[in-house]
């Protein structure tokens, strides 16, 4: 132990004079155990709620989406281009559109998607999503004759809400795009049979998507190519940004490749500017703390003003002076910092493994708040909270390192 530190432990440990002087020290190890405690539940909780909407955002969604023209008979091309990056665990085409749903006079504008049931659950978590009703009914028809029958479709709970249907009733589809008939262009309209209805958490999702066969949703928007694109898994999530931006130069200005997140960057946007606004509020509550330490440090010098003297006098630097205040303010911020660190863990463990705060399922989906400890969080928070502490002590350590040892001794 360096002859620093020693005398700071010894000054943090002797008994103080007045009362005064013992509650400005609580004060600031109470502010910084706070502050530290309060910033890592709450990051927390923020990570918890983004790790549960990208996970119910992939659940719904492929990992790498392509869009292109496959009018051509692109779509096999395109699947044996993809099939070759070593990162591809599986792919499914699909048809995507837009159109209007009506129902006994309620109407609502959605996204028609359209889907092979077999393959498509092998790159989203769709089939674990349906709550009412079959995924099977896309690929039969209810009625008479091959082909001529009522298709069916898959709704999301939110949507059957807003028009009112359940399964077994019959809603009509309108395409924005006109059909030829003999008396001019008309509305194309087609009846589908509700044969399920699903629930993946987002409200996005389930507010305004409509799922349908791969056939009958490309023949109602009349894709020549059979499908609007193909939908990528990857092997590893964390690939998908990368992969993403190398299909995009391999495959060309004819295809369009986007990754999850930049399908839905404006919510994660938003979600990490929370995140970063909320990181900076809070260290306020370390910022103040660390002035409390410097205010505690400065009335230390008052108080131990005879005894820098003496060791002035003794032979002590400047320099070890204001070591010995700068690990004084160190001792104390550590402390503080490691029971934030205890608390903040201790709470984040409890709020996840114990119902503390519940939650309404029926607006959240969730009845728990999520919580996940991200420990480069973690490590940032403790990272700041010393160097605020560190730099609260500067001026306290410079302060006691220019006091004149004579006067010190005289009127100390």
């Amino acid at each position: 132990m360096s002859f620093e530190l020693f005398i700071a432990w010894r000054y943090l440990k002797a008994e103080r004079k007045g009362l005064f002087a013992l509650i400005t020290t609580f004060i600031g190890v109470a502010g910084v155990a706070i502050g530290v405690a309060a910033l890592i539940t709450t990051l927390s909780v923020m990570n918890g709620f983004q790790s549960d909407i990208e996970g119910k955002i992939i659940g719904a969604q492929a990992h790498v989406v392509i869009y292109g023209d496959l009018s051509r008979g692109g779509l096999g091309l395109l699947e044996s281009a993809v099939k070759r990056y070593p990162e591809t665990a599986a792919t499914a085409p699909f048809a995507l559109g837009q159109a209007i749903v009506t129902y006994r006079g309620q109407s609502a504008g959605v996204v028609l998607r359209g889907l092979d049931p077999a393959r498509e659950f092998q790159v989203n978590d769709l089939a674990k999503t349906l709550r009412t009703g079959s995924w099977d009914a896309l690929s039969r028809r209810e009625g008479h004759g091959a082909g001529n029958g009522t298709p069916s479709c898959v709704l999301g709970e939110e949507l059957a809400k807003i028009l009112g249907v359940w399964v077994g009733d019959e809603v009509i589809l309108v395409s924005p795009q006109s059909a030829s008939v003999l008396t001019g262009l008309m509305p194309k309209m087609r009846r589908f049979r509700v044969a399920g209805l699903l629930q993946t958490g987002y409200y996005e999702y389930d507010s305004s998507t409509v799922y349908a066969s791969l056939g009958d949703v490309a023949a109602f928007l009349g894709l020549k190519g059979g499908a609007s694109g193909l939908e990528v898994r990857l092997r590893d999530l964390d690939e998908a940004e990368p992969l993403a931006r190398r299909m995009q130069r391999d495959l060309g200005l004819a295809y369009t490749v986007r990754s999850f997140k930049q399908m839905n960057q404006t919510l994660f946007a938003a979600l990490r500017l929370e995140k970063y606004v909320m990181f900076l509020i809070l260290t306020l509550i370390i910022l103040v703390a660390s002035l409390n330490i410097a205010s505690t440090l400065i009335l230390m010098g008052t108080e131990k003003l005879r005894n820098i003297g003496l060791l002035k006098a003794m032979g002590a630097s400047p320099r070890q002076i204001r070591r010995i205040f700068l690990w004084e303010g160190a001792l104390i911020g550590s402390i503080g910092v490691g029971l934030g660190l205890a608390l903040g863990l201790g709470l984040s463990f409890l709020i996840r493994r114990y119902p503390l705060v519940e939650l309404p399922a029926d607006i959240y989906y969730l009845s728990r708040v999520p919580v996940h400890v991200d420990w480069r969080d973690v490590a940032v928070i403790t990272a700041s909270a010393v160097l605020l502490t560190l730099l609260a002590t500067l001026y306290p350590a410079l302060r006691a390192s220019r006091v004149n040892p004579v006067e010190a001794i005289h009127y100390g």
